[in-house]
C-alpha cells in the first residue's frame, strides 16, 4: 500500500465515522483529516474535496467486487451475482453511514458512481462492459442499491432482487444481439 492509499483509506473511514454521527452536509474536509489525524495540507493534495474521499471509498467497495473473480463459477450470472454480492458485503458494515452520505448527496450525485461500479462487477464476472452492457448493469446496480437502503434483514430482499434484475438483463441484452 502507498502513502497515498493509506492517507485516503484513513480519510475514509473517518468520513465514514463522521457521517454516522452527523449529518453529511455538515461535514467538512477539514473534519475528515482532523478525525483521521492527517495534516489537511496532505489530505487537500490527494482529494481536495469530500467527492475524492468518496470516490477513494468507492474504488475500495469496488475492490471487493473484482476480487471475486473466479473461474469456479458455473455461469455468468453467477459470477455477476458474486461480484455484485461481495460489493455490497464490504459496504455493509457502514450501512448507516453510506445511506446517510447517499440521502445528503442526492440521487444524482450518488448514481455518478454507478457507472464504475457496474463496470467493476462486468469485468468481475468476465463480461466486456461495451455501452450497452455497462447501460444495463448500472441500472441492475442503481436497483440493487435501492433495494439494499431498505433491507435491513440478511440481504435477502437484495439477492433476490439482483438475481431478477441480472436474469431481466441478460434476457434483454440477448433480445439485441449484445448478451453474453
Amino acid at each position: 500500500m502507498t502513502a497515498a492509499e493509506d492517507t485516503l483509506d484513513r480519510a475514509a473511514a473517518a468520513a465514514l465515522a463522521l457521517a454516522a454521527d452527523r449529518p453529511w452536509h455538515d461535514i467538512t474536509l477539514r473534519d475528515i483529516a482532523l478525525k483521521a489525524e492527517l495534516p489537511f495540507a496532505e489530505l487537500y493534495a490527494l482529494a481536495s474535496g469530500k467527492g475524492g474521499v468518496l470516490a477513494h471509498l468507492s474504488t475500495r467497495f469496488d475492490r471487493a467486487a473484482l476480487g471475486t473473480v473466479s473461474a469456479d463459477a458455473a455461469s455468468t450470472h453467477d459470477r455477476l451475482f458474486d461480484a455484485a454480492i461481495a460489493r455490497l458485503e464490504a459496504m455493509e458494515p457502514h450501512r448507516f453511514a453510506l445511506i446517510a452520505i447517499g440521502h445528503s448527496e442526492g440521487v444524482v450525485v450518488s448514481a455518478l458512481r454507478f457507472p464504475k461500479t457496474a463496470r467493476a462487477i462486468l469485468e468481475a464476472g468476465g463480461v466486456e462492459a461495451t455501452p450497452v452492457r455497462l447501460a444495463a448493469m448500472t441500472a441492475v446496480w442503481a436497483r440493487t442499491i435501492q433495494v439494499w437502503r431498505d433491507d435491513e434483514g440478511a440481504l435477502n430482499r437484495t439477492m433476490a432482487e439482483l438475481d431478477k434484475r441480472l436474469k431481466q438483463m441478460a434476457e434483454q441484452l440477448s433480445k439485441i444481439g449484445a448478451g453474453f
